[in-house]
């Protein structure tokens, strides 16, 4: 899939729609779509989607749908329809959770499917009961949805190389958790700098805290963009 031409999008991690639409219109210019979790989703549901989807940017809804199939599909069905361009699903929900969320979409969104949380290490994912390490684990999910005839995956800028050797070029790659450089880390545990990332390939890097934490946004999200050499 072609890489999309500004990957920044910026992640409105807020319950408030006002406080939703002035970062948006803040970080426009250098921003090239908008992330829209389960904090904003949870507080304003589908009259929230809608109010910023209205804004024109593309939106990547974050929601990580993890259910039994029928489910899955129907709040796929209700969400395609609100003017999102993205929606993500579980992966680890099963290849036929996924293709019913697939299905559902109908064309109207992208479906890709979470692989690993940024925030787990392998320590993690021992204490959860994985034999794996997270990476191996990440391959495995990464096929699973590609089989299912999902768009891409979320992983971590790490496992961008393993994905693409087993999905191929044209499978969609969304990271989360970008830190610029002496950014303060949060809960991310498997990250890259902006610049890192995309260099290894990423499709979409979604920015939140270093940029909707800032004294001034929209200069936050200026400098990575000028960090990626896009202005």
């Amino acid at each position: 899939m072609t890489a999309a031409p500004n990957p920044i999008y910026v992640a409105l991690d807020t319950p408030d729609v006002k406080t939703a639409k002035d970062l948006a219109e803040a970080v426009r210019p250098y921003a090239g779509g908008l992330k829209v979790g389960l904090e904003f989703v949870s507080a304003n549901g589908p009259d929230g989607i809608r109010a910023i989807a209205a804004l024109g940017l593309p939106i990547f809804l974050d929601v990580k749908l993890h259910d039994i199939p029928t489910t899955v599909a129907g709040a796929v069905r209700a969400l395609a329809g609100l003017g999102v361009s993205i929606i993500n699903v579980h992966a680890s929900g099963g290849a036929a959770m996924m293709k019913a969320a697939k299905e559902a979409a109908g064309g109207k969104a992208k479906i890709i499917a979470v692989t690993i949380l940024t925030s787990l290490d392998d320590a993690d994912m021992a204490a959860v009961g994985f034999a794996e390490a997270a990476a191996a684990q990440v391959v495995r999910l990464a096929r699973l949805a590609e089989a299912a005839g999902l768009d891409g995956v979320v992983c971590s800028a790490h496992d961008l190389e393993a994905v693409r050797a087993a999905c191929g070029p044209d499978f969609l790659t969304v990271v989360p958790g970008s830190r610029p450089a002496g950014a303060a880390l949060n809960d991310q545990k498997r990250f890259m700098t902006p610049e890192a990332a995309r260099a290894a390939g990423a499709d979409i890097l979604i920015l939140g805290r270093p940029v909707t934490h800032a004294a001034d946004p929209r200069e936050a999200c200026k400098a990575v963009a000028a960090a990626l050499g896009l202005v």
